[in-house]
């Protein structure tokens, strides 16, 4: 504990966005240019050190955060990113994607403002890279044993950098042309512009990982093929089944998936388009869905130049405290709040774009059967029954539906090829050493080195998640291996954050 008064003498100061005119002209990240330093270390410097840290419950990886957030307030950046690095492997990522629940089970969030873990956990990032504390770290030896990874986002990548540091020869297969996964074209690039993601994967690539993009595992290549190659195999394909919107006038031109326009707007970023084929520009757009990637789809569409931007989201607007029923420091509250996409549409139309409790009825089209309109009603907050009188239309030349995933994608040949089996929440099932349940064994192992990691058995959640399943399972497939590991496991399979 660098200064025991810190928290009582020092207000929160959260790292100033830049203006919103100024980042609507761009793609770069919001916080591009601004200055972390001193502004982190002096925010550091409010961490109180608690007997018990609830922050390291708040977070599946266990960050230790007050020991780095001590040696950040010291500007020991070198040691700051050994404590950092111990348990995640892409802080820069999670410093930039995660909604921090970790604030949010910091004890001073119980009746004061929280430390900006955030914020210093990005800054700790990125003096890693910028003072050389961030070299590749290949195995001294090799094990003889290989390990496939099937799937390049934020838990196939830490898998294979933990099997590869340990020693195994890792290759990571992609089917889409670049690494990266939903980090490379599910993220927009003003909340993480790509050069972070290629500086690790170089990284990786130095310490001794092989990747493999566009080649679909289970369509490209046989998957029982793959296994017989390898001494073992993780599957962390995502969780990318799209929810649909069966409402009348759904096959009316003009209405998307969210992912579909996200991608095109991501490969404009990497060069493959002067423009997106799916623009936003001049029109009319309503955004279904009321999460994170409703919300950027928002704030690329305000950078495209939509006319209009309306998100709908069918649960009821939160309270701007904690409930009482979502209690401290165990559950991460829903309340209020704002994305940096919110901040610009409100900036640019002065009013939250957002409608809550709203849902979608029908889509109206015109004579050449585009979408035009969308009848839309209030709901009950339980029930979500429509309540009387409250139907209206709102212009729509663009819909895009952003209603999440139901778990990974199941005709893409894995589920057959490797005899994979689904839980009833739509999920690749697997054991409590995250192994592959057998097909027609249900509850019984794959005794085969098949492995199940990330949304692909979670189900879709946050990058922190992801990134702990990929380490815990990494440890489960060099126990595999070699009969022991030294390797952390953060999280288990039944592992789940706690709602109210």
């Amino acid at each position: 504990m660098t200064d025991p008064f810190g928290f009582l003498n020092v207000p929160r100061r959260p790292v100033p966005a830049r203006p919103v005119e100024e980042r609507l002209n761009d793609w770069r990240e919001v916080y591009a240019g601004q200055a972390l330093l001193p502004l982190v270390s002096e925010q550091a410097g409010r961490c109180m050190d608690c007997g018990i840290p609830f922050c390291h419950s708040g977070c599946p990886l266990g960050n230790l955060i007050p020991e780095w957030n001590a040696y950040a307030r010291r500007g020991d950046w070198r040691t700051a990113a050994e404590r950092l690095h111990a348990t995640n492997n892409f802080p820069e990522f999670t410093g930039r994607l995660c909604p921090a629940p970790c604030e949010d089970a910091c004890v001073l969030a119980i009746n004061a403002d929280p430390i900006t873990i955030k914020n210093v956990e990005q800054a700790i990032a990125d003096q890693a890279w910028e003072l050389g504390y961030a070299s590749p770290q290949p195995p001294q030896r090799l094990s003889g044993k290989s390990v496939a990874v099937i799937g390049s986002g934020p838990a196939g990548l830490a898998a294979a950098q933990q099997l590869t540091r340990i020693g195994h020869t890792v290759a990571v297969y992609e089917r889409a042309d670049r690494i990266g996964g939903l980090l490379r074209y599910g993220i927009p690039e003003f909340k993480m512009e790509k050069q972070y993601l290629d500086r690790r994967i170089e990284q990786m690539s130095a310490e001794g990982t092989k990747f493999r993009p566009g080649l679909d595992v289970g369509n490209d290549i046989d998957a029982q093929e793959l296994r017989r190659r390898h001494d073992a195999v993780v599957v962390a394909v995502g969780a990318t089944e799209r929810r649909e919107l069966p409402v009348p006038g759904r096959d009316l031109t003009g209405i998307h998936q969210a992912m579909d326009y996200l991608t095109l707007a991501n490969r404009v970023r990497e060069g493959d388009h002067a423009d997106s084929p799916l623009t936003a520009a001049g029109l009319h757009v309503v955004i279904i869905g009321g999460g994170d990637t409703g919300s950027d789809c928002l704030g690329t569409a305000l950078r495209q130049g939509a006319a209009s931007v309306v998100q709908l989201d069918i649960n009821p607007e939160p309270s701007a405290a904690r409930p009482e029923g979502e209690p401290w420091p165990v559950t991460h509250p829903k309340v209020y709040r704002i994305s940096h996409a919110h901040a610009e549409a409100r900036g640019k139309a002065g009013s939250d774009p957002r409608l809550f409790s709203s849902a979608t009825l029908s889509f109206e089209g015109d004579a050449r059967g585009r979408v035009r309109a969308l009848r839309l009603t209030e709901v009950e907050p339980v029930h979500r029954s429509p309540r009387p009188d409250t139907q209206r239309v709102i212009p729509a030349n663009l819909v895009l539906v952003a209603l999440g995933f139901s778990g990974p994608e199941r005709d893409n040949g894995l589920v057959e090829q490797l005899g994979l089996t689904l839980t009833a929440r739509g999920n690749f099932a697997r054991d409590d050493r995250f192994a592959a349940a057998v097909e027609g064994q249900p509850g019984h192992s794959a005794a085969d080195g098949v492995f199940i990691a990330g949304d692909a058995g979670r189900g879709q959640s946050l990058v922190v998640w992801a990134i702990a399943e990929g380490r815990a399972v990494a440890a489960a497939a060099d126990r595999y291996l070699t009969g022991s590991t030294v390797l952390p496991a953060p999280v288990a399979p039944t592992d789940r954050p706690l709602v109210a």
